[in-house]
């Protein structure tokens, strides 16, 4: 498909574009085994892209069945890993020749700016199938360094079935984080999409059968978290269990894990990042930018999103009124309209949580600087404005509480080492920035930061090369680079006397 460039071109391809409803098991798009399906509705507009298949135990257990032959028939588990680069390699060329189609698909389903789908979205989903496919072949076992009539050897093997659950603020970037190592270490792999934005996964395992993945590696199960999602956290047959979402959900996936076969489960849960700023950031309006992007970019549905604004005292009432001047740019508008920055929320119980939490705000004696109202009422969408709020404690819920939405708290602080107590102060570590023209001080604050991932003079920076993950309740494990390869395998040690 030609790249639109259009509000009217986006909008007829929209019309026009075949919406995939049906479960993929075993290389077979299917109804769920019960018949039931549950409504897909766009947060655009409000209407019904479709009716999706909703999975359950059944389902679950035909997909497992399945997933588990498959891996042990060798089809795909024991091809060497140069063949499984070259069908993931044509994955990805795939998903490009696809890609205004999976941007649409993206954007229709849960709210997000096309502009994004196309740019960030599927672009990233591509570059990890394709990082991935390119690395497996490259990654080297080991010879322990044993005595000379010995021979220690250690290698990876795929731990087998891996059942990974994705969340609906990135659906298709956040499968592929999660298909890229687990495909090409050689698992089978059941993705289990957010019942919020199923879309994609489905079409992406129809994709991935095209470029020649065996049947039954790849398994899309659409449905519900505490049915089908429960389901494969249970399962005694599944090896690993990978997620992203929630802090809560992640701890109940423990649970179950705990309560089966002791399932390895990796996790990456909730954040509220800390995005602070010294009075001697290096350029405050690029500063000022880059705190309005980190709130409202995919509409604050983001596990990263700096949330919290620490701003030294000194610039502190400055400052907020370069990054109020900066989120006007960042207002809500329609997703298919490739100049919108900011777009609707995902469905109505996520717009309702943000209205409660900025109610919260007010009620609590936070000062609302700007924004805060929900707009665009007669699309029949779902949009609110970015959110800032002054005069914020670091004990209230909006600067606690993983809100998901476009609300920034401001806290200002005196000292380095305060800013480090109150950034800290959470029960998450997913990630932090900092921004100082002073090398000792950037340095020092970033060592002091417990999270994953912490940028100096810029926010939301990496790429497929390094790790992504948190500390604390924010999860463990991490995504991309090599180290992802970690969750999908097993060290096996092989001792040889001689």
């Amino acid at each position: 498909m030609a790249t639109r460039k259009t509000l009217e071109d986006w909008q007829a391809a929209a019309k026009s574009l075949k919406v995939p409803q049906q479960a993929l098991i075993n290389g077979t798009l299917q109804a769920a085994q019960s018949g039931a399906t549950f409504e897909c509705i766009s947060p655009i507009d409000g209407h019904c892209l479709a009716q999706v298949a909703s999975c359950d135990q059944p389902d679950a257990d035909l997909a497992v069945s399945n997933a588990r032959t498959t891996f042990e028939s060798g089809i795909w588990s024991a091809l060497a890993p140069a063949q499984r680069k070259t069908i993931l390699l044509r994955l990805a060329d795939l998903m490009e020749a696809h890609r205004d189609e999976l941007a649409l698909l993206e954007t229709l389903d849960m709210g997000k700016p096309i502009r994004f789908s196309l740019s960030v979205d599927v672009n990233s989903a591509t570059r990890a199938i394709r990082w991935s496919a390119e690395a497996v072949d490259k990654i080297y076992d080991e010879i322990a360094p044993t005595a000379p009539n010995e021979i220690g050897m250690i290698t990876r093997e795929p731990v087998g079935v891996v059942a990974a659950i994705v969340p609906w603020n990135f659906p298709l970037m956040m499968a592929c984080w999660k298909l890229g190592p687990a495909l090409a270490a050689g698992n089978s792999v059941i993705l289990k999409p957010s019942e919020k934005s199923p879309l994609s996964a489905i079409r992406l395992g129809q994709l991935a059968l095209e470029a020649g993945l065996p049947p039954g590696v790849l398994n899309v199960l659409p449905g519900f978290g505490h049915t089908v999602g429960k389901a494969l956290a249970l399962h005694m047959d599944v090896d690993t269990l990978v997620f992203t979402g929630s802090t809560q959900v992640a701890k109940q996936l423990m649970v179950y894990a705990g309560q089966s076969n002791m399932k390895r489960v990796w996790l990456e849960a909730g954040g509220k990042s800390p995005n602070i700023i010294f009075a001697d950031a290096p350029d405050l309006d690029a500063a000022a930018d880059a705190a309005a992007q980190a709130v409202a970019f995919n509409q604050g549905e983001v596990c990263t999103a700096g949330t919290r604004l620490l701003i030294e005292a000194s610039i502190k009432d400055e400052f907020i009124q370069r990054v109020a001047k900066a989120l006007k740019t960042w207002q809500p508008g329609h997703p298919l309209d490739p100049a919108t920055t900011c777009g609707a929320i995902v469905d109505e119980t996520q717009l309702d949580r943000i209205i409660q939490y900025i109610e919260a705000g007010q009620q609590e004696g936070a000062q609302l600087i700007c924004g805060g109202a929900q707009v665009l009422k007669d699309s029949g969408g779902l949009f609110i404005e970015p959110t800032i709020f002054d005069q914020v404690d670091n004990q209230m819920s909006i600067a606690q509480e993983e809100i998901f939405g476009p609300v920034l708290s401001v806290i200002p602080f005196k000292t380095m080492e305060e800013a480090i107590a109150i950034a800290n102060d959470t029960i998450y570590g997913l990630a932090a920035a900092v921004w100082t023209a002073d090398i000792s001080k950037a340095h020092k604050t970033a060592k002091a930061l417990r999270a994953g991932s912490v940028w100096i003079n810029h926010y939301d920076g990496g790429d497929m090369t390094a790790p992504f993950g948190g500390f604390k309740q924010s999860g463990n494990g991490r995504d991309k680079s090599l180290h992802a390869f970690d969750k999908y395998t097993e060290l096996k040690t092989t001792w040889l006397t001689l």
